[in-house]
């Protein structure tokens, strides 16, 4: 891969942050099939099912998108990545967790960056789809790729279970944070106000669609006491980690943070971490620490690449998005591989 180029006019992090929501590009629609996921209590989660298009062997493999916080599986960047992938000759599932697009009226509540008990039923039904979508000795590969949010919650899935084999045979997180506190306190910074601003709405919007609604308690913590407008942190406290069980948002910033057991060398599996030095929502910070402890590239299991430029999620260049490119041949070298 040549290294990321910034495509005119979108110069700098926030343009390049912006391009995907001010200046969406066309995405070609390939025909789509939806699964329901039981993930237990009568909730389902939606996912949207992509195959390559006049393709007679089998798939390269069966990828899982996972879209960043607030998002869904028909937001563009899953889109563009899930077309990019498709074109490639991978099967795609782009998938809405709890509470978001289509799926939102199937289950009650919100995700969280560590929401296992939803995503490990989404594996069973990626290995049942890997197995009809490869040959009767060879099931397709499942290779997992996360936007934001969502490659902390497919790094998460992988950690605390060693003695089980992973069901993915490669990993990529994309400007995904790795401490989470971190995160948090960059996007409450005063130049982001605009975007935390537009977050948390969204968020908002999400969690009173909840079929169950919200409680009384809830509704009264959403409040903050000091009338300011309501930022991440307290949207955290106030739902995401009281509702995953955790007692405090420091605690679910803390447990579900990937950075500690990144950085003791606990990924079991081909990672690569994408990040773009100037993303004005998720600090560089932790991606250069990680780099450093482990030696910058640590070989088949975890390569960190940095970009001077791109901002969050962005890495739009001239040929179009230079890391769904990088996305590509990674998972087509991971592929060869194995």
């Amino acid at each position: 891969m040549p290294p990321f180029r910034p495509r005119a006019p979108w110069w700098g992090s926030d343009l390049q942050t912006l391009r995907d929501t001010v200046r969406p590009q066309r995405v070609p629609r390939l025909p789509s099939q939806r699964l329901l996921v039981d993930v237990g209590a009568g909730d389902r989660l939606i996912g949207q099912l992509d195959r390559p298009q006049d393709r007679q062997e089998p798939p390269l493999g069966l990828v899982l998108v996972l879209p960043g916080l607030g998002g869904d599986s028909e937001g563009i960047g899953p889109l563009r990545l899930g077309a990019r992938l498709c074109q490639a000759g991978f099967a795609v599932l782009r998938l809405n967790l709890r509470g978001a697009g289509a799926g939102r009226s199937l289950a009650r509540g919100t995700y969280a960056a560590r929401c296992d008990r939803d995503l490990l039923p989404v594996v069973q039904v990626c290995q049942e789809q890997a197995r009809s979508l490869g040959t009767p000795d060879r099931p397709l590969p499942l290779l997992g790729v996360g936007i934001s949010l969502g490659g902390s919650i497919l790094l998460n899935l992988t950690h605390g279970r060693p003695q089980e084999p992973s069901a993915f045979a490669a990993l990529v997180a994309l400007s995904s944070p790795l401490d989470l506190a971190e995160a948090s306190r960059s996007i409450d910074l005063p130049r982001n106000a605009i975007y935390q601003r537009w977050m948390v709405r969204r968020l908002l919007r999400q969690a009173r669609a909840d079929p169950q609604g919200l409680s009384p308690e809830e509704e009264r913590r959403l409040q903050r006491s000091d009338g300011r407008p309501l930022n991440l942190r307290a949207f955290d406290a106030a739902l995401t980690a009281p509702r995953w069980g955790w007692d405090s948002v420091d605690a679910y910033y803390a447990g579900a943070s990937p950075l500690p057991w990144l950085e003791q060398g606990g990924i079991g599996l081909p990672t690569l971490l994408v990040h773009a030095s100037d993303d004005p929502w998720v600090p560089v910070d932790s991606h250069r620490a990680l780099q450093r402890r482990l030696g910058g590239s640590t070989g088949a299991r975890l390569r960190v690449v940095l970009t001077p430029g791109g901002g969050h999620n962005g890495f739009h260049d001239p040929e179009g998005c230079w890391s769904d490119r990088l996305v590509v041949r990674w998972l087509q070298s991971r592929c060869q591989d194995s």
